[in-house]
């Protein structure tokens, strides 16, 4: 039996962006089917949308994090305090683990938004990238802290 780790890596060789390929595995779990998941976390690829802002990964983490334990109360800051504690610790963790939770950071790249055009998936672009390794983290991270 595969591990969330090598479902998601899979996932990424397969073609789905970071963001995809970390929430595309537990998803199922959350009622969500295949097509839902991918287009609820197709935007946030690339640091969203290729702004390489916030990594995919890690979006799609935290977008876990609030499936398994969000709140909905609107007016209860108790609840919403223990949320974001539990998100700035994931982040945390996944910073501590690869140096930033910024895509342009992660992957070295200057300053602002990146093209809009996904690069080629070809086998030099899955050596280049450094990727699969951020959405490992976050399946890590993901596994130990949301059981």
């Amino acid at each position: 039996m595969k591990t969330n780790e090598q479902i998601a890596r899979d996932n990424f060789t397969n073609g789905y962006n970071c963001a995809q390929s970390v929430f595309l595995t537990y998803a199922q779990k959350y009622g969500f089917n295949e097509e839902k998941a991918l287009k609820l976390s197709s935007s946030f690829g690339g640091g969203m949308g290729r702004l390489r802002e916030v990594c995919g990964a890690v979006s799609a983490m935290f977008m876990i994090a609030g499936l398994e334990r969000g709140y909905i109360e609107n007016n209860n800051d108790e609840t919403k305090a223990q949320h974001y504690e539990l998100i700035q610790k994931l982040a945390q963790e996944f910073k501590e683990e690869n140096g930033s939770i910024i895509c342009r950071e992660l992957l070295g790249l200057e300053e602002g938004a990146d093209s809009p055009i996904p690069s080629k998936r070809t086998e030099q672009y899955y050596q280049d990238r450094p990727c699969e390794e951020f959405i490992a983290s976050a399946c890590r991270i993901i596994d130990k802290n949301l059981k």
